[in-house]
């Protein structure tokens, strides 16, 4: 009798755990979230400041074909 009880309790123990098993959940918690969108902020910063210090005639010509659009189109 005694084996048949220490069986169950062994069988109890080993149920435990892997439903413990299975109902843990690794994955991403919210610190990395933050760190993922710190570095794409960080990124999408360097990549304007790069944009503007290396190519600053490029939005003047943007500026510019708006604002002559804007005037052809006035004058019709």
């Amino acid at each position: 009798m005694k084996f048949i009880v220490a069986l169950q309790n062994r069988m109890d123990i080993l149920k435990a755990q892997a439903l413990g098993c299975l109902k843990k959940k690794d994955g991403q918690n919210t610190v990395e979230y933050v760190l993922m969108l710190v570095v794409v902020v960080g990124v999408a910063l360097v990549a304007g400041a790069a944009i503007k210090k290396f190519m600053p005639d490029l939005f003047e010509k943007v500026k510019g074909s708006i604002l002559g659009g804007v005037d052809k189109a006035g004058e019709y």
